[in-house]
């Protein structure tokens, strides 16, 4: 069992800090997109109500079930056009990257925390041990999942914000080419998520890498505020 298998199957009683997590994260995630577009001139996701960190206006229920069973899922992507940017190509790559960038601050920003808490021993001064418990498991989910979907958006494929990256770093002629492909994406997507051999060479070295991410972090704070 590798290590996306663990963060899928997660004990029952676990499930609401999950979905407190997927709340937190992939709101963040579609708010950094629309803010950025926004700023870059175009207002097509402020006129849609999506400059805004309530959840209600970015999960999509459909897409957050299926991450809970596949370990893949999606919010409701924020709609933006490019050709109100002064710069479409340049400002579509920021506006892409603060997506996955606002998933790895979060995480980042969430191990501070978390090593604050260790620190100064918050979680053993509550009475009821479950209370300790609970800030542990919550903060340990909010860490690694924000850490995969960093991770999981910067892959190369539709409608991914890898692959929109990609797509407006590449020259004309190679994106030509590349949006004749757009229309075999999802099946590429479930060859490489659902079959244990494709997974094993593809995506699998690049989840590998949530949990040395997620000590580097917690090491790197620790160090910072003297934990230790």
């Amino acid at each position: 069992m590798d290590f996306l298998d663990k963060l899928i199957v997660f004990p029952v009683e676990h499930l609401p800090f999950v979905l407190l997590v997927l709340l937190i994260s992939f709101t963040v995630h579609e708010f950094a997109h629309a803010y950025f577009a926004n700023v870059f001139g175009d207002p097509t996701a402020k006129l849609l109500g999506r400059v805004t960190l309530n959840p209600s206006k970015h999960l999509d229920v459909f897409g957050t079930l299926l991450f809970l069973i596949a370990g893949f899922g999606w919010a409701r992507p924020v709609p933006v056009n490019r050709e109100n940017f002064r710069n479409p190509r340049g400002m579509g790559i920021v506006v892409s990257a603060v997506g996955p960038l606002s998933n790895l601050l979060v995480a980042f920003l969430g191990a501070l925390v978390y090593i604050i808490l260790l620190k100064y021993h918050v979680q053993g001064a509550f009475a009821n041990e479950r209370v300790g418990e609970a800030i542990n498991i919550f903060f340990e989910y909010l860490i690694n999942y924000n850490i995969l979907l960093f991770l999981f958006n910067l892959i190369p494929l539709p409608p991914l914000d890898g692959y929109r990256i990609i797509e407006d770093l590449a020259p004309r002629g190679l994106r030509i080419k590349l949006q004749q492909f757009e229309k075999w994406s999802i099946f590429i997507f479930m060859l490489i998520v659902f079959l244990p051999p494709v997974r094993a060479v593809t995506i699998k070295p690049l989840f590998d890498l949530i949990s040395p991410m997620y000590l580097s972090f917690m090491k790197f704070w620790a160090k910072v505020i003297g934990l230790g």
